[in-house]
C-alpha cells in the first residue's frame, strides 16, 4: 500500500502479524479516488489483540469492490486454504499479486503464476515487486479499471483515515519490531501521551507498554542504550513523515496481559472487539 499510495503509512518489517489495525490508504485525481484498505495477514488467534486483528481482515471482505490478495515468492499458495475457499466464492473482482520477484528467478516466478492459477482461477494474477516498483503502475490500472463509478468517500487532500498520532505510533512500533527478537516485538503496544505542535519543532511524548518487568528492561537496555537508539531511529522517520523537527520522549511501562483484556485495548485503539 505505501508504494500504492506514495506515502509510508503502514509499517514494514521482515516479520510476521507487524500490521494489527486495518488503515486506510488514499489516492486522489482528477476523475477518481482509490481507497486503500490494508488489514493485518491472516492467522488463527490465540488472543484477544489477534482476535481484533483478525476482524479487521473480516471488514474488507464486506465492503471491498475489489480484493487485492497479496502473496510473495516465499509463502506457500496453499497457506490460507479456508481464506482462499473465501475468495473463491467472492463476487467482486479479485487480483491475486505475487509480491517480491526481485528475489527470485523467472522460472520461480511462473511455476508461482501457475499454482495460483489452479488456486484461483478467476483472479487476475500479478507478479510484482514494490521495493523496485515493478509492474506497480499496471496494477494501478487494473484497480481504475476495475473500480465502479460513485461518489468520493474523503476530502480531495486526505492521504489516510488514521491520525498522525497513529502514524507517529505505528513508527515507533517499527523500530522496536526491527530491533528486538523473540516474543518482545509482539508483547509491546505504544500509544502518545501528548503531541505538541509548534512553530518550529514537534514535540511528542510517547509509551512503550510491554506486559512484564523484565521486558521493560530489555527494551531500555543496558544504560538505556537499546531505547535510545529507537528513539534516534524513530524520530528521524517521524520527521520525515511530519516535515518538521521532532523532539520525541519515550517512555516504557509494564501493562500487564494488555493482549488479552478488552479494556486495555480498547484504551489502546482495538474498538472492533
Amino acid at each position: 500500500m505505501n508504494a500504492l499510495v506514495g506515502e509510508r503509512l503502514s509499517i514494514i518489517t521482515s516479520k510476521a502479524q507487524t500490521t494489527r489495525q486495518r488503515i486506510m490508504g488514499i489516492v486522489n485525481g482528477k476523475d477518481f479516488q482509490i481507497v486503500y484498505s490494508d488489514t493485518p495477514g491472516i492467522l488463527r488467534p490465540n488472543y484477544k489483540l489477534q482476535e481484533s486483528m483478525l476482524k479487521y481482515v473480516h471488514s474488507a471482505f464486506t465492503d471491498a469492490d475489489i480484493i487485492l490478495y497479496i502473496t510473495d515468492v516465499v509463502e506457500k499458495p496453499d497457506k490460507n486454504a479456508d481464506y482462499l475457499a473465501k475468495v473463491r466464492k467472492m463476487k467482486v473482482p479479485v487480483i491475486l499479486l505475487i509480491n517480491k520477484i526481485d528475489l527470485v528467478e523467472e522460472k520461480k516466478v511462473q511455476n508461482l503464476v501457475n499454482q495460483w492459477k489452479d488456486l484461483l482461477p478467476k483472479a487476475d494474477i500479478l507478479p510484482a515487486s514494490a521495493l523496485k516498483k515493478t509492474n506497480l503502475s499496471l496494477l494501478f490500472d487494473k484497480i481504475l479499471d476495475l473500480l465502479p463509478e460513485g461518489p468520493e468517500y474523503y476530502p480531495k487532500d486526505s492521504l489516510t483515515d488514521k491520525s498522525e498520532r497513529f502514524i507517529v505510533s505505528e513508527i515507533i512500533r517499527e523500530k522496536i519490531f526491527m530491533n528486538y527478537q523473540k516474543e518482545i516485538p509482539y508483547s509491546v503496544e505504544v500509544g502518545v501521551e501528548s503531541f505538541k505542535e509548534e512553530p518550529e519543532i514537534v514535540r511528542i511524548r510517547a509509551n512503550i507498554f510491554v506486559m512484564r518487568t523484565s521486558q521493560k528492561g530489555i527494551i531500555i537496555g543496558h544504560k538505556g542504550t537499546a531505547l535510545k537508539k529507537v528513539g534516534i531511529e524513530a524520530r528521524k522517520d517521524i520527521e520525515v513523515f511530519l516535515d518538521k523537527k521532532v523532539f520525541l520522549e519515550l517512555h516504557v511501562k509494564v501493562n500487564e496481559d494488555w493482549r488479552d483484556k478488552f479494556s486495555k485495548l480498547k484504551y489502546l485503539g482495538y474498538d472492533n472487539l
